[in-house]
């Protein structure tokens, strides 16, 4: 028999016992489908939260100042103390582990356009802090080094700040007010989502140099002029930071005069603990949904195993026949063989479709902001398709080879008694 002429009597067989054929293909078709889903949700909703936390900043360090709670040097615990604007060059001479380390200076005030006026957050630092703290430049550029050492008064607005300064109208070269203060919009930042902030959300904000920053806008008592709100760190590598952070207390200790273990003298919001605890939460969910992949797969599993047991034993007659009329036991196996691969090929590829079919379908509605849409890798649909298939296919030829081996005498005595 050619495998033309096989293929075409398989076609036939299936057709013949349509509902056994359907219940097989859905089983397979399920398992694909079920377990695609599941992991194209887990991955939109992980990917999306990491996107998100990377627009507040990537693997940075927060460092506020608080009162000491340990006794240092003849020092008592209790004291506040204040980070100064030099502080961040001395932390960068001592930490070899901390790849940048910028000062930050926030204060409200009154800002108004030729349009409009509303109240916002002023933050100061140096120009690294765009890219520390994943600041998108939407038009013109953020503030230079050079803007800095100049203490020049340009500025540079959040989307929403500008939104309501100007509206639709362009702002760069446009004169904003700061307080009393002329300053010039060089840039606009491009819209960004931020699941996270400790002053506000960027949008809402101008930024301006550090050093013009200080002069304009110094701390009022009972803070120093000469003090700021925070300092940011990025260490120079992922498995470097918390050597980073110790340097960053040691040498803040050693400038402020307490003990580099006191915690509560300098504060610190890791970043990177951050990750590392939302990893583990999103690692807790992909084990769960990895166990109700594996026993939705299982479960497929045996309804196609019971479906093709049952279609190879109602078949008994069918191999005696053949057996009968000269098909060997080679031959029948064979065919048996291609129904199953036709079977679990048109299966899985229907699943698969219909799957990414569906994952397509959802992308194209509007997704929350922490969710990054149904992502669908290969690796899980192969995977199931593999062993659905697998189970199919044992399922089918090692019961099939049994009844070849069979006497076709006792075959046909076995179905026509059955």
């Amino acid at each position: 028999m050619s495998f033309r002429d096989l293929l075409a009597d398989t076609i036939r067989t299936l057709w013949a016992h349509k509902l056994r054929t359907a219940l097989t293909m859905f089983g397979i078709a399920w398992g694909v489908i079920s377990i695609t889903l599941m992991v194209a949700a887990g991955e939109g909703l992980r990917s999306g939260q990491r996107r998100n936390t990377e627009t507040f900043g990537k693997d940075i360090m927060i460092v506020n100042a608080g009162r000491t709670s340990l006794q240092a040097g003849g020092l008592r615990a209790g004291r506040r103390l204040f980070w100064e604007a030099t502080d961040y060059q001395f932390i960068q001479a001592e930490a070899p582990d901390c790849d940048c380390v910028v000062p930050e200076q926030g204060n409200g005030a009154p800002v108004r356009s030729a349009y409009n006026s509303a109240s916002l957050t002023v933050t100061g630092s140096l120009p690294p802090f765009a890219r520390i703290r994943s600041l998108p430049v939407g038009e013109g550029r953020f503030y230079s080094s050079e803007d800095n050492e100049r203490a020049l008064r340009v500025a540079f607005l959040g989307t929403d700040a500008k939104q309501q300064l100007f509206g639709s109208r362009p702002a760069l070269g446009e004169t904003v007010h700061l307080g009393p203060f002329p300053y010039v919009v060089i840039g606009v930042m491009q819209r960004k989502e931020q699941n996270s902030s400790y002053d506000g959300f960027d949008v809402s904000k101008v930024f301006i140099p550090f050093n013009t920053e200080m002069r304009d806008f110094p701390n009022k008592p009972p803070y120093t002029p000469h003090s700021i709100d925070r300092l940011i760190v990025t260490p120079k590598s992922y498995e470097r930071h918390e050597a980073c952070k110790w340097q960053v207390r040691r040498a803040l200790g050693r400038v402020h005069g307490f003990d580099p273990n006191d915690k509560e003298a300098a504060g610190i919001w890791d970043t990177v603990e951050n990750a590392k605890n939302v990893q583990k939460i999103f690692d807790g969910m992909e084990y769960f949904m990895t166990a109700v992949g594996l026993a939705t797969l299982f479960l497929g599993g045996i309804g196609v195993m019971n479906v093709m047991l049952v279609s190879v034993r109602e078949r008994t007659r069918e191999i005696g026949l053949r057996k009968a009329v000269g098909a060997t036991p080679r031959l029948i196996v064979r065919q048996f063989f291609v129904e199953t691969m036709l079977v679990v090929f048109i299966s899985g590829g229907l699943g698969m479709g219909v799957a990414y079919g569906l994952c397509a379908l959802v992308n194209l509605l509007p997704m929350p902001k922490f969710f990054d849409g149904m992502l669908a890798g290969w690796q899980p649909a192969v995977l199931s398709f593999g062993l659905l298939g697998l189970v199919a296919v044992l399922s089918a030829v090692y019961p099939a080879r049994r009844a070849a081996a069979v006497d076709p005498i006792e075959a046909l005595r076995h179905e026509a008694g059955g």
